[in-house]
């Protein structure tokens, strides 16, 4: 009986060991989408966040894997995409690139810019802002002029 519960502990004890062993690193990156409604490259009164725009982003790890995400923007117009993977797969580079605003007025990514590549070098837990991804009307509002 002894060795029998003696084998349980050297097991328990064991899987500890291999569980503790294995870190697990998190990360997240978010950003916004918006419409500068007067085309004035300027974030103003009358500029507002688009919900529900498409933005993918892509992430090479350190062990070379391609992973690939995609996000859609809240009622705040941000975006958010998080992982939980272990240390040694963690994100290396990734590159964040606006789909499709879905917004019937303002469809047209400014100066034809739709991606932001970057390194990704922060400990877990950490996050990473990308910087706003910005739409502007077809024609611009006489209210602007």
């Amino acid at each position: 009986m002894e060795s029998k519960w003696r084998n349980i502990l050297t097991l328990l004890y064991t899987t500890m060991i291999v569980i503790h062993g294995v870190r697990a690193w998190t990360g997240e990156i978010h950003g916004r989408v918006v419409c500068d409604v007067c085309a004035d490259s300027s974030i103003g009164p009358e500029d507002h966040v688009l919900e529900g725009a498409e933005v993918a982003v892509l992430c090479i790890t350190k062990s070379g894997e391609v992973l690939n995400y995609q996000a859609f923007t809240n009622s705040r117009g941000i975006y958010r995409v998080a992982e939980t993977m272990p240390e040694s797969d963690r994100w290396d580079a990734c590159l964040a690139r606006s789909i499709n605003s879905f917004h019937e007025h303002c469809k047209h990514i400014l100066d034809g810019k739709s991606g932001v590549k970057f390194s990704y070098n922060h400990p877990s837990g950490h996050s990473h802002t990308v910087r706003p991804f910005v739409y502007r009307p077809a024609s611009v509002p006489t209210f602007c002029i």
